[in-house]
């Protein structure tokens, strides 16, 4: 399936994969394609069926290289500011999506990609990729989030050197900082990031996704408040068939079957 000529989507059992089809132009995002990602993430957290969802690029060469200059270049004041908030919507409804997210990093994580890979649960690299904040080259700085979720990721010192001097990282290195997970042979990116995913969806759907909505709102809280919510989440699984299923198989000693209820 395909949303527009360039989003293409793919349903495997539970997990999704969507892939940016744009290789010629190093998959960079314009204004239709971040609508046709926003709708693709939008889908996905109202398919019951999914449990986990994979974004990735189409080719070695690029991830997503980040937003389209060309449309950018010549934009007022207003419109760029908009054109920011497109990008920002995208990485939110990511972050916010009540599924993790993967991002299988096939190759460059420009700009926009690194942050768009920043707003995924779970980042994956080919050892084919690199990482980059380079907008100060163009006298422009991160629109879509790197000054915020980069520096929660790799730190402030990482983070301010990467934004400020435009320098890029190597898969080794950005392993090194804790930017990405793992980095695995270009060749072996799409098993791999089928493998986690597949682990995800394995596991109690209402569980996993209350995970990462506590700890979504750890980040903003301080540690009594977020424990708070920690709690409630707990208690909540208890409302559920996925824990009576989960736990009676643990005392039968067999594999649960989870139904997301």
């Amino acid at each position: 399936m395909s949303l527009g000529n360039v989003v293409k989507v793919e349903k495997i059992e539970h997990v999704l994969r969507i892939t940016i089809d744009r290789p010629e132009a190093f998959n960079a995002l314009n204004s239709q394609i971040l609508d046709e990602l926003i709708a693709a993430f939008s889908a996905a957290g109202s398919d019951a069926e999914v449990r986990a969802v994979i974004i990735t690029g189409t080719g070695e060469r690029a991830f997503i290289a980040g937003a389209d200059i060309k449309e950018m270049i010549n934009k007022a004041p207003h419109e760029a500011r908009s054109f920011a908030g497109k990008g920002h919507l995208l990485c939110k409804t990511i972050e916010d999506l009540q599924k993790p997210v993967i991002a299988a990093i096939n190759g460059v994580a420009l700009g926009g990609g690194c942050e768009i890979a920043c707003a995924c649960d779970i980042r994956i690299s080919s050892d084919k990729a690199r990482f980059g904040q380079p907008e100060v080259g163009l006298g422009i700085l991160p629109g879509w989030g790197a000054t915020v979720r980069l520096a929660r990721i790799v730190g402030q010192g990482v983070a301010r050197e990467m934004i400020f001097t435009g320098k890029r990282l190597y898969p080794e290195e950005a392993l090194r900082v804790g930017l990405v997970n793992a980095v695995v042979p270009a060749d072996g990116l799409a098993e791999e990031a089928m493998k986690v995913a597949n682990s995800i969806a394995s596991q109690g759907p209402f569980a996993v996704s209350g995970a990462k909505r506590s700890m979504n709102k750890s980040v903003y809280l301080d540690t009594d408040a977020a424990c708070e919510v920690e709690m409630d989440l707990f208690g909540l699984c208890f409302s559920t068939l996925d824990q009576k299923a989960g736990m009676a198989a643990f005392i039968e000693k067999r594999q649960p079957e989870f139904q997301g209820r």
